[in-house]
């Protein structure tokens, strides 16, 4: 419902902050079906701990750590030769 209000005023950019946190996988995979759609139409920023889901729907991905920006690119590059040894250690798991 907070989506179908969000795109009635027509926005230039929405703002998801973890949108699929606390929801079983099938209403995950439903939001995340409709943020590959809307993102036809509309620049959506989406806030997420999920790195799995990043992959899975964004186009460009940022990687920040405490506050500052360590590296962004497209979402393919991020994930399959990040240029930065934090963004590695995220990724797989060695911290967060």
């Amino acid at each position: 419902m907070c989506i179908a209000r969000a795109i009635a005023v027509k926005p230039d950019v929405i703002l998801m902050d973890e949108p699929t946190s606390a929801l079983d996988p099938i209403s995950t995979q439903t939001i995340e079906n409709l943020m590959v759609e809307l993102k036809e139409k509309f620049t959506i920023i989406v806030v997420t701990h999920n790195m799995q889901q990043a992959a899975r729907v964004a186009d460009y991905t940022a990687f920040f750590h405490l506050g500052d920006l360590i590296e962004y690119g497209e979402t393919e590059q991020i994930f399959v030769n990040p240029k930065e040894e934090k963004t590695e250690q995220y990724i797989t798991g060695k911290f967060g």
